[in-house]
């Protein structure tokens, strides 16, 4: 047999296992110039530091009787950050799995499973070298493609519709919906569609803030305005001055801060902590949030915790846009999912899958409750995990909500797609028709009927 010739790559091992790194180390130095191995994971930094290597296959536990694979999420940070050209694939048991995709998204090229094939091992690494040359041939974009959003359902269409109406324009917006469902890609689309375009988008999320950040945060403070504050801070509102300042979780704020936020958006005026000085106010207001606004305004006694201020809320919903949760618009998957394939396969360096028949039924199926969010998690995953050209049901793990088990007969009729899913809403809720009838979004009499109907 010829003997393979040699790339001029350098490959360095790093796994406490001394019979794993001499088989690794034997079989590809049959391919590559330089394989270092190392069993002490405490030597990465010097030896990333003095060598440049193109690939380092990285173990995720080394420490004896930790089994979370955390350690290998530390030292790929460390090698991300010393080296961020550096390809990082890991070796990973099969109970590590899951931490591994989550390792891809943080920066991970791919992950082999142990024991490996010799085979499967050289591709991963050849994979990881051409993606490499292939991002190094790559010029720099003069400017980064806006995350798009997409749909042909028409509740989607009269969302766009809103949007080209009222991108134009410096009214207030209040965007509503579900968690996943693409609130922040409307505010971003308004802002690309407006006269703003050419300045700051700044987002902000109002609900992670404490009080005792938020007025820093958002006006800013001078130098000496308390403990800490060693120099002058710019607000976000002073940073978004002339484009468009996005308020996300807006319903999570507390009353104090309400207060705070409404007399700046009444006098259009801000004061830096610690300063008199008055600094005028140019930015279009877009917020979004997912709790019920208007509840919490109409009966505050019921929702003591989770008030929501009436002049606050006239304040910032001129036009208010409704984002559909994806379980009304069931005929965008198939577009969504398109694009998440072709994005992740991309991204992964991997062939792009296609997606069997009965997958997409079975996608279709499921209630995402999660929403599109969940849907791109869904496929992201199935990308990486998958190594066949076609995505089965099976593929993809949708938990125990799911609407149908990859084996299950799929409904063929409408009536029957309803009383599954009512079904399966009652027994989530174990039968408390109450708690069901909220879900569905219907009345109690409302449910009772189709309960008949449908004998349950």
């Amino acid at each position: 047999m010829a003997t393979p010739s040699k790339q001029p790559h350098q490959v360095l091992i790093i796994d406490d296992d001394t019979d794993v790194l001499h088989s690794a180390q034997m079989f590809l130095k049959q391919y590559f110039g330089q394989v270092d191995t190392q069993e002490d994971p405490t030597q990465i930094n010097a030896l990333i530091s003095q060598n440049h290597y193109d690939v380092v296959l990285l173990d995720m536990n080394f420490r004896r009787g930790e089994h979370d694979g955390r350690e290998g999420l530390y030292w790929l940070e460390r090698i991300r950050t010393v080296r961020p050209k550096t390809a990082v694939i890991l070796i990973t048991a099969y109970g590590d799995i899951e931490l591994a995709v989550e390792a891809m998204r943080l920066g991970a090229a791919n992950f082999v499973l142990k024991p490996w094939k010799n085979r499967k091992l050289l591709e991963s690494v050849e994979a990881a070298l051409n993606r490499q040359q292939s991002q190094a041939k790559k010029k720099p974009s003069q400017k980064s493609e806006a995350p798009t959003m997409i749909g042909q359902s028409a509740v989607m269409q009269q969302v766009f519709q809103l949007i080209d109406k009222v991108a134009t324009t410096d009214a207030n917006v209040l965007i509503l919906g579900e968690n996943g469902t693409g609130k922040d890609l409307v505010a971003q689309a308004l802002h690309r569609q407006s006269n703003r375009t050419t300045k700051p988008f700044m987002r902000v999320d109002v609900g992670s803030l404490t009080p005792t950040l938020f007025e820093s945060e958002l006006f800013g403070h001078v130098k000496g305005a308390f403990t800490d504050a060693y120099q002058d801070k710019l607000g976000k509102m002073e940073q978004a001055s002339g484009g468009t300042l996005f308020l996300d979780e807006i319903g999570n704020l507390a009353l104090p801060q309400q207060a705070k936020l409404l007399t700046v958006l009444q006098n259009r005026k801000i004061n830096r902590i610690g300063s008199n000085r008055e600094i005028a106010l140019d930015v279009r207001l877009i917020c979004a949030t997912n709790m019920p606004l208007y509840k919490m305004v109409a009966d505050p006694i019921a929702n003591s915790d989770n008030t929501f201020r009436q002049d606050l809320l006239y304040r910032i919903n001129t036009v208010e846009i409704k984002v559909p949760p994806l379980r009304e618009r069931t005929e965008d998957i198939p577009l969504l999912v398109q694009h998440f394939l072709e994005q992740y396969a991309e991204k992964y360096n991997k062939p792009q899958p296609t997606l069997s028949p009965t997958a997409l039924r079975y996608l279709s199926q499921y209630d995402w409750p999660g929403n599109v969010r969940e849907l791109q998690h869904a496929v992201e995953r199935a990308v990486i995990l998958s190594d066949q050209p076609e995505l089965k049901p099976e593929d993809f793990a949708l938990g125990a909500v799911s609407a149908v088990s990859p084996n299950e007969e799929l409904p063929k009729t409408l009536d029957e797609n309803e009383r599954n899913f009512i079904k399966r809403a009652l027994d989530r809720h174990q039968g408390n028709i109450t708690q069901t009838a909220k879900e569905l979004g219907i009345t109690r009499t409302a449910l009772y009927r189709r309960l008949e109907k449908f004998g349950l």
